[in-house]
């Protein structure tokens, strides 16, 4: 009898390992998602950055009078507007966020300033 109460707790302790490995696969496969959006976000961040470098410094070479290769205040517009298309946030409260499908009313708000 008493081999057999050890036979049956063996049996419950391999069930509890398999459900812990059940749930550590699971954790495993939660955080290399995680780490893949952290990357893609990290990406993303970059370029948003070094586009919006390049958008204030031509806006700074069009402020100063140089014509040459500056953006013209038409295209800086349409370029936000395309960033919000694409899903991007460009109000000052939220820019270069990710819209996430949403509208947002201060990106709205700021497109009908500029109309």
């Amino acid at each position: 009898m008493r081999d057999r109460n050890f036979l049956d707790a063996i049996m419950e302790f391999e069930q509890q390992l398999e459900s812990l490995q059940q749930q550590f696969d699971e954790i495993k496969k939660s955080v290399a998602h995680l780490v893949e959006e952290y990357q893609s976000l990290q990406i993303e961040n970059y370029h948003l950055r070094k586009r919006l470098e390049d958008l204030t410094k031509a806006a700074e070479t069009f402020e100063q009078g140089g014509k040459k290769g500056a953006l013209d205040i038409g295209e800086g517009y349409d370029n936000l507007a395309r960033l919000y298309q694409e899903g991007f946030h460009v109000c000052n409260v939220h820019f270069g966020s990710s819209r996430k499908g949403e509208d947002c009313l201060f990106c709205l708000s700021f497109f009908n300033k500029n109309s």
